[in-house]
């Protein structure tokens, strides 16, 4: 992965904070997150590591607060402050194996995504075996992608932590392994025609799915922030998102 990638999300997140007022905010926040991360991820790839050493993010620890403090919502920022105050924070976030809330969650992921990365795009794991969770680190897929091949259409799935991209059997729920083609709907809205609510009535989950045979021009983990109606729909009609994004949507 290049820092190509970081570009593309942050014009991605810019272009689409225009188009969408409703999300405006949200996308510029989030715009400037992947601004930090991308720094993170050019200085972490230059330095030798093999394995996880979450000591290397403390340098970074305090621009994030700074950059929370500065544009994050009140919650969020006020967060940030009390962080500030605390010199061992960053270590006992990162350390907490079951964190306590959506804040402490946050600026641990805002931290560990770009090392996750740097770390998976040397990694030479097995992405053939179609997984339900990451098959590098484990964690869950943030959202899905949709591409073209032959007749029909190639469904993967990316890590919402290290965003590695694996396939992914196209009927078959990756919260429950429901491969029911009736209990697995599919919704749509005008609004986000390429993006795909692909829901499961056995476990009443759903992950959302770009279709770049649709749109090309998407960035799968920044389009599905973007497509606000579509969360709020699931979420009023009882589906519970699979692994929610950065900002905890």
């Amino acid at each position: 992965m290049s820092t190509s990638t970081w570009d593309r999300r942050i014009a991605r997140a810019e272009q689409l904070a225009c188009a969408h007022p409703a999300a405006s905010g949200l996308l510029k926040c989030y715009a400037e997150i992947a601004r930090l991360q991308k720094k993170i991820y050019d200085g972490l790839a230059l330095a030798k590591r093999c394995d996880l050493n979450t000591t290397l993010l403390n340098p970074y620890f305090p621009a994030l607060l700074s950059l929370i403090g500065r544009i994050g919502p009140k919650p969020l920022a006020e967060a940030a402050m009390e962080l500030a105050r605390h010199d061992n924070a960053l270590q006992e976030l990162l350390m907490d194996p079951n964190p306590s809330g959506e804040i402490e969650i946050f600026f641990g992921r805002a931290l560990l995504q770009p090392y996750a990365e740097s770390l998976a795009r040397d990694s030479d794991v097995n992405l053939a075996n179609s997984p339900s969770t990451c098959p590098f680190c484990g964690e869950k897929p943030q959202v899905g992608v949709l591409r073209e091949e032959g007749d029909g259409g190639k469904r993967s799935l990316i890590c919402s932590l290290c965003a590695t991209e694996w396939e992914f059997r196209r009927m078959l729920c990756p919260g429950c392994g429901e491969e029911g083609v009736d209990n697995l709907p599919v919704y749509r809205a005008s609004e986000f025609d390429y993006v795909r609510v692909e829901a499961c009535e056995s476990c009443h989950t759903y992950i959302k799915s770009i279709d770049l045979t649709k749109n090309g021009l998407a960035v799968p983990v920044v389009d599905e922030l973007a497509s606000i109606p579509l969360t709020v729909w699931a979420e009023q009609n009882g589906y519970t998102k699979l692994q929610l994004n950065l900002l905890s949507m």
